[in-house]
């Protein structure tokens, strides 16, 4: 028992609690950094909800409510996933992450670059990757039927005080194509600023979708800020 009490004992002191990250710090990046060398386990930067259906259940199981339109929005989305004439598009996965996440790309370049990376200069530039207290939202959805469309998905941070946060800015990532049938899968990208909202860095919060279909539905995805830096 005191060999393991031990080490996990020095876990807790070598790293910080976890929690996101809304400005990198010193002890976070040094921690992302050895990860991506091999230097000690990669810490989790990234927290990833699988909206995806199977045997009549999300991936991950529960993640989804009915925010607008009741609970038949979530039950139809169950019953036919794929129903893309009938229901419009749908979200297959997000994935959030923040600067920590952005270091982790970085240092893994580095690495494969054969070159080094320290704290020191991580920090330097980190607001060049992504802005203080901003974090990133990456949407997955599949069923399109058109890429102009992209720009009809609605997508909020619900705020401590109920208030709908919108993104300071939106984008795509260049991955989008067309399946067999002709409708088009992809990802789209969302910032958001958290911490402006009062939510906090430990905070569970939902995130809210309406998809590009001109019904009522809208849906509540929720996910924990403590689950990643």
């Amino acid at each position: 028992m005191r060999p393991i009490l031990f080490l996990a004992l020095s876990l807790m002191t070598a790293a910080p609690a976890l929690a996101w990250i809304p400005k990198l710090d010193d002890t976070t990046a040094r921690a992302v950094i050895d990860g991506a060398y091999g230097r000690q386990d990669a810490p989790p930067t990234y927290l990833n909800i699988d909206l995806s259906v199977d045997n009549g259940k999300f991936k991950s199981d529960g993640a989804v409510k009915a925010f607008d339109g009741g609970d038949a929005c979530v039950s139809g989305w169950l019953s036919a996933p794929t129903a893309y004439d009938k229901s419009g598009s749908r979200p297959t996965s997000l994935t959030l992450s923040g600067q920590a996440d952005q270091l982790a790309f970085q240092a893994a370049t580095a690495r494969d670059n054969f070159k080094s990376l320290t704290a020191e200069d991580a920090l330097k530039d980190a607001t060049s990757r992504m802005p203080d207290g901003q974090i990133r939202l990456d949407l997955m959805v599949a069923g399109l039927k058109d890429q102009k469309q992209r720009s009809a998905y609605l997508v909020r941070l619900k705020g401590p005080d109920g208030k709908l946060i919108a993104p300071v800015k939106a984008s795509y990532v260049n991955d989008w194509k067309a399946d067999a049938s002709g409708r088009f899968g992809g990802t789209l990208v969302y910032y958001f600023e958290p911490t402006k909202a009062g939510i906090n860095a430990n905070d569970k919060v939902d995130i809210l979708i309406r998809t590009e279909a001109s019904s009522n539905c809208a849906y509540a995805v929720n996910f924990d800020l403590g689950q990643f830096y």
